[in-house]
């Protein structure tokens, strides 16, 4: 298992230039069964940083572009009369992927934004009564551009709280960007991109996650940010219960990726703004109005208010 997640990190790196935080980030939400929201300005590689990913683990990927007129069975699939049959019969829609990308998620309305609900928390969907299973493993990254809101619907509370994390790309530094212009003059090193493992081997590493140790003081520590946060009075609404569970299993995959086979404080100390930084809503603020920067400053401030245990 080591081996392969080396080569898959070094592999989606030497793509995605410049944003190791990133990729870590990522491969950690990935890990601990999670899903991701990318925000940031277009041409980041939100896009390209999907692909890779699916293609590292030889997963099926579908990209799905939000908008305003995108309705809940473009997303979920819908059930069609055959008439040599005389039977419906299903057919699945984007959603039914092992990577799937929600562009632009902000730009569609509420009842298809709710589509992706029970597909994100319970790894299947509904239609017509019947059940049906989604691929495994099964991760959706959505983005959304956070500086444009003409025609946008907010993400609601209970969507964003389904989101392992929320991270910010941020623009490459001088020295990244000039080695994307040398190695995409003549093609994409994306196409270059082979699998280094299967999905049967991420199921049986994010099983793995599940089994890293966590010490009750360190659960004791987890619980009172958490608390905090709920009496905080700056803050509206405080972290949920879904948000408890989300920064411990995030916590489990970054011991796993750093080689541990136990969480340390600073598992939780540095995962804390992108898990729990975008459950929180600001007095005064609306969901999800203000800065995310401020979000997580505040959530770091909180964190280092806590005394770290022993």
């Amino acid at each position: 298992m080591r081996e392969q997640i080396d080569r898959l990190e070094e592999t989606i790196n030497g793509v995605f230039l410049g944003k190791s935080s990133v990729v870590r980030l990522v491969l950690t939400s990935f890990f601990a069964g999670g899903h991701i929201l990318l925000e940031d300005v277009p041409g980041v590689g939100k896009t390209i940083l999907a692909r890779t990913l699916a293609r590292c683990i030889d997963g099926h990927f579908r990209r799905i572009q939000f908008t305003a007129d995108l309705l809940p069975s473009d997303i979920v699939g819908t059930s069609i009369f055959n008439q040599q049959t005389s039977a419906f019969e299903f057919r699945p829609g984007p959603v039914f992927a092992q990577v799937v990308l929600g562009d632009e998620i902000n730009r569609t309305t509420p009842r298809t934004q709710s589509a992706l609900l029970e597909a994100m928390n319970e790894g299947s969907i509904s239609l017509d009564g019947v059940t049906h299973a989604l691929p495994q493993p099964f991760i959706v990254i959505a983005t959304q551009n956070p500086y444009e809101f003409e025609g946008t619907y907010p993400l609601p509370e209970s969507q964003l709280d389904r989101f392992m994390m929320r991270i910010e790309i941020g623009y490459p530094n001088m020295d990244a960007e000039h080695r994307m212009l040398v190695a995409q003059q003549e093609r994409h090193p994306f196409h270059d991109v082979s699998p280094v493992m299967h999905a049967r081997d991420v199921e049986k590493i994010q099983q793995a996650v599940r089994r890293i140790r966590v010490d009750e003081s360190l659960r004791g520590y987890l619980l009172a940010i958490v608390a905090a946060t709920r009496k905080d009075s700056r803050i509206r609404i405080g972290i949920s219960p879904r948000g408890s569970v989300a920064l411990q299993r995030a916590a489990q995959s970054r011991a796993f990726l750093d080689g541990r086979e136990f969480v340390v404080p600073d598992d939780i100390k540095v995962l804390a703004g992108p898990v729990l930084g975008h459950r929180m809503v600001p007095r005064g603020a609306m969901p999800d109005e203000g800065s995310f920067k401020e979000r997580v400053a505040l959530m770091q401030e909180i964190t280092s208010s806590i005394e770290v245990p022993i």
